[in-house]
């Protein structure tokens, strides 16, 4: 089985597992300049074969020149659009850094210990509510992050599934990029160093 290397899209960050440990350092792509509501990975398109080579010298120097014998486990924000996944899946790809690509969402590796739970996480765009079930996300809901209230969403969290409705599940925080206090009281929190810890010991078959 090939092996694998762990990578979050934070909300304005690449993270990378470190080879020898379960620390992740920043990959800082240059020229990429914030936008409103737009993840900053959408500029990749804009210089698709520098932004490439950058990311595979990047990874030559934690991984050695055979880098592209990985297999990279790719976890993107919960609101990841479709064609934001296909996006984010050929941009790697074909960077020649990995010999393959898996994706998995934020939300869907929270916990190892429950078959059902919600997860309630936030990203530049929205707040985002999702029923996850046996690793897959059965129901989600999205609110803009300017114009929403916490108590709506965990009522809404109620009823977001009918498994749902009829037994109750954990609620999930993920408060990995420190921007959920209106939601702390409202479930068990993952913090940053928790979600660290998840992500570091992911892989493909996981995934």
């Amino acid at each position: 089985m090939p092996k694998t290397i762990p990578i979050i899209i934070a909300n304005d960050k690449i993270l990378v597992k470190e080879k020898d440990s379960d620390k992740f350092v920043t990959y800082e792509p240059s020229g990429i300049e914030n936008e409103p509501n737009i993840p900053f990975f959408h500029q990749f398109a804009k210089k698709i074969s520098e932004s490439q080579y950058y990311f595979k010298e990047f990874m030559k120097k934690l991984y050695g020149k055979k880098v592209n014998k990985y297999v990279l486990a790719i976890i993107v924000p919960d609101d990841t659009s479709a064609l934001e996944h296909i996006f984010i899946n050929e941009f790697f790809l074909h960077s020649d850094a990995c010999k393959a690509v898996a994706q998995i969402t934020m939300a869907q590796t929270l916990s190892k210990s429950h078959t059902r739970y919600i997860s309630i996480s936030r990203s530049h765009r929205n707040i985002v509510l999702q029923y996850i079930a046996n690793g897959e996300i059965l129901a989600q809901r999205l609110y803009d992050t300017d114009n929403y209230e916490p108590s709506q969403i965990i009522e809404d969290a109620k009823r977001i599934h009918i498994d749902v409705e009829y037994s109750g599940v954990p609620v999930f925080i993920n408060n990995f990029n420190m921007n959920m206090d209106d939601f702390a009281d409202l479930g068990y929190v993952i913090t940053t160093k928790d979600f660290l810890d998840k992500i570091a010991n992911v892989h493909t078959e996981k995934v």
